[in-house]
């Protein structure tokens, strides 16, 4: 059988998974680091992407290969096809101010409209504004602009030419300037933005082979991160991913655009043909790494320490804000411990809350998509955090869910691996690649109901939101 392989290119590292085509069935696999930041240079994406490759044994043998990568992130080339200056990040705070300028000028429920997201710091369009106000001669030589996976996808086909960049519709609609509904650029918005409208990439079909490298590789489209993790979980409708990495998503599969005026859902488009109304937070996993080296452990420790507590840490409540926000948007918040008593000042108490606040955030998340009419039969939990067995205790009773944990793999790079073969066999849909899943007991809301208020009451004191 044909072999295929995915990649994914996020902010810590690319990791090159090789997969059959028709099985999914793991073949190979290679890995290298990023750089860390913010700001990065995208030509260090490539050179993690040939080692990764090396690492894996070579695509020599494989016929498609799709990338999957942050989203977000402001790739600029000038007319030559040279990188301007370090692209700015997802996670790059410094286009706050940006945004709120884009925010105030055309109003939130005109930008919810118009792209499907309302812009905070880590939209593109944010970062566009940014760079025009802080680097006006960075923007002058500026004369594409494209997105982190269409970057590599690029230098993957080797044209060099910069007006033959493309991307697909899922990782087109986080940059707040293309329109999930007409599913076109709204130019306008770019302008608006920039001052001008550079070359932006071609939005290709989900399974659009965009180009066959000198090698004979088939290039898919790819697709942005959440994307990716969406199609390599293979969710569906009423399924509802609950991704526990760097950042924390929520992100649900439905059939019809989602616009949220309050800017806390981003209607993204998904890999196929449907939507992927999404929440995301900042801080996730490494609220509970921050707390296990607080409390001088590891996070089995932590672990641990958070089964000893009760539900409720004792009335102990963290907001996990350790790295500011985005939902609730708070991009210059910082972290608050509430509700300390000389009966509660324990260490037992302290990992529960940390575990609860990380958990409460994105529980907020799942209210949000309800409200906005998104069914939720069944959440599935991953990322690196998922494993953490206070996490899986106290999940299904906060987010008030059936949950399941998908056995622990990289669902980014399966879902880039799964497009290749889709892109590779030319068929309506995706091949149907199997994943195992182990379901969580049942939880009770009504145990989780004190730390969600306190939670709640916490955030509503301290930020007004």
């Amino acid at each position: 059988m044909p072999l295929v392989a995915g990649v994914d290119s996020s902010t810590q590292s690319c990791k090159v998974l090789v997969r059959d085509a028709e099985t999914g069935a793991p073949v190979r696999a290679g890995h290298a680091e990023h750089p860390a930041g913010t700001q990065v240079d995208p030509r260090h994406w490539w050179t993690a992407f040939r080692t990764a490759v090396d690492r894996a044994g070579g695509l020599d043998d494989v016929a498609a290969v799709s990338v999957a990568g942050q989203q977000h992130g402001l790739v600029c080339l000038d007319e030559d096809g040279e990188v301007v200056r370090p692209a700015s990040l997802w996670n790059d705070l410094a286009p706050a101010s940006a945004a709120e300028e884009l925010v105030t000028e055309l109003g939130p429920q005109q930008w919810a409209e118009a792209v499907g997201s309302v812009p905070r710091a880590s939209f593109t369009v944010a970062k566009l504004r940014w760079l025009a106000e802080s680097e006006p001669d960075s923007a002058a030589r500026t004369a594409a602009v494209c997105l982190p996976h269409d970057y590599l996808t690029w230098r993957l086909a080797g044209s060099g030419d910069p007006a033959r960049v493309t991307t697909d519709r899922g990782d087109a609609s986080g940059t707040g300037y293309w329109s999930p509904r007409s599913s076109r650029y709204r130019e306008d918005l770019v302008e608006r933005a920039f001052g001008s409208v550079p070359l932006l990439p071609r939005v290709c079909g989900p399974a659009e082979p965009v180009a066959t490298t000198a090698g004979g590789l088939v290039l898919g489209p790819g697709t942005g991160d959440n994307m990716g993790a969406a199609l390599g979980l293979g969710i569906g409708p009423g399924d509802v991913a609950v991704s526990l990495g760097t950042s924390g998503t929520v992100f649900a599969v439905g059939q019809q655009p989602v616009a949220d005026p309050t800017g806390d859902i981003a209607g993204f488009c998904d890999a196929t043909d449907r939507f992927l109304p999404l929440v995301c937070t900042l801080n996730a996993a490494r609220v509970l790494s921050s707390t296990a080296e607080m409390l001088g452990t590891d996070l089995d420790g932590l672990n641990r320490l958070a089964e000893q507590a009760e539900p409720g840490a004792g009335g102990l409540t963290l907001l996990p804000y350790l790295e500011g926000e985005r939902t609730p948007n708070l991009p210059d918040a910082a972290g608050t411990i509430t509700g300390l008593r000389i009966t509660n000042m324990t260490q037992a108490n302290l990992a529960r809350a940390a575990v609860e606040g990380m958990l409460c955030g994105l529980a907020d998340g799942l209210d949000r998509l309800r409200e906005h009419g998104v069914t939720i039969n069944r959440v599935l939990l991953t990322g690196g955090a998922a494993r953490s067995s206070a996490v899986q205790h106290a999940a299904p009773a906060l987010f008030d869910a059936d949950v399941e944990v998908p056995v622990s793999d990289e669902y980014v790079a399966i879902g880039a691996a799964r497009q290749a073969a889709w892109t590779l066999s030319g068929t309506q849909e995706p091949p149907p690649w199997e994943v195992d899943r182990t379901r969580l007991p049942a939880g009770d809301p009504a145990t989780a109901r004190p730390a969600r208020e306190a939670y709640r009451e916490a955030r509503e004191r301290m930020h007004s939101v």
